[in-house]
């Protein structure tokens, strides 16, 4: 195992650990530090004690998985947590009120210290209390509050509803495993699991789970509200008053990765396609103009930032038009953890 792990390069600046580095979340915070989004070397860290002690490949060079203790808890000057509920309250009680410590799991929600974080739509020098745990916003919260605020900054919007196509991904590996297991058994003509969705999901669309689901779809919108309020409050830098919150229903849709949102946004005064894609022009937005199609959350996998286009007038409302929005879920996260983790080199 030594003469495997030799001649690797210098370490970086910082040593941080990742905890769930096997999970879908933890192999997007993989990627998105190996080809660079941060100076720094990553520790990897299995939820699961059977997996420590592993080898496995990061950034091209092989690397060992640990276990989850406490000199690894302890010691890191960031610590990402993209397991599962418990590995995450496991490494919160390890890391006592260390600095650093960044959930992308929303297990800690409830946490005393906990603090909703969003980089990309937070104002220019804001910073969260030093002892704060730094809970990732809901990726389709921020995907609403890179584009709700900037509007209404140019054109104050009266009010909107959102309609927010929930990915498989969402869930884990076991959500996604779920709808192509399910998927393959309605070809096969067997029988399909329902363990995650306790409903057929698979050539379907959900407005609720099964009953006996372990989570509901309802408490996934919930929370991005919970989060979209916060992040709205918080103005993203761009109008003194904050865009009004939208009214929001979220759909579960058989995909297996990237969520799709449909706007619908009535202002004060009609500006007009042309001005509501000029409005939206961004370094980390990719507006799709008329003459492009529309972005599909299939394009979208593995891009940074949102994408936005099919913006249309409503024909029905002259103070009205529509937006398709498109981000990658696991990459707008994890895009928004490393940002976070960068403020502490």
């Amino acid at each position: 195992m030594s003469h495997l792990l030799m001649g690797r390069t210098q370490p970086r600046s910082q040593t941080w650990a990742l905890v769930g580095s096997e999970s879908l979340l933890g192999r997007e915070l993989r990627d998105l530090i190996a080809v660079g989004h941060v100076p720094v070397d990553l520790k990897l860290i299995s939820e699961d004690p059977e997996k420590a002690g592993a080898l496995t490949e990061q950034g091209g060079e092989p690397a060992l998985v640990r276990g989850l203790e406490e000199p690894t808890m302890r010691d890191a000057p960031v610590v990402l947590l993209a397991g599962s509920a418990e590995s995450t309250l496991r490494a919160l009680d390890l890391r006592a009120e260390t600095p650093g410590t960044i959930d992308l799991t929303h297990a800690a929600e409830d946490h005393p210290r906990s603090f909703i974080r969003a980089p990309f739509v937070e104002p220019a020098g804001f910073r969260a209390p030093e002892d704060a745990v730094h809970l990732i916003a809901h990726p389709a919260a921020i995907a609403i509050a890179m584009v709700l605020p900037r509007l209404h900054a140019r054109f104050p919007v009266q009010r909107s509803a959102i309609h927010i196509f929930e990915p498989a991904s969402e869930r884990g590996t076991p959500g996604v495993e779920e709808l192509q297991q399910q998927t393959v058994g309605l070809l096969s003509f067997k029988s399909m699991p329902k363990k995650i969705f306790d409903a057929q999901l698979s050539f379907n669309m959900l407005a609720q789970y099964g009953e006996d689901a372990p989570v509901t779809l309802e408490s996934a919108e919930l929370r991005i509200e919970r989060h979209l309020a916060t992040l709205l409050s918080r103005g993203a830098g761009l109008n003194a008053a904050p865009a009004p919150m939208p009214s929001l229903r979220l759909i579960q849709a058989p995909v297996f990765h990237g969520y799709s949102l449909s706007l619908w946004v009535e202002f004060e005064e009609n500006p007009g396609v042309d001005a509501v894609e000029s409005a939206l022009t961004d370094e980390r937005m990719d507006v799709r103009r008329r003459d492009l199609e529309p972005p599909t959350a299939v394009g979208m996998a593995g891009q940074d930032g949102v994408a936005v286009g099919a913006v249309a007038m409503d024909r029905n409302d002259p103070q009205a038009c529509w937006c398709w929005l498109v981000a990658d879920n696991l990459r707008l996260a994890g895009e928004n953890a490393v940002a976070v983790g960068s403020q502490f080199l």
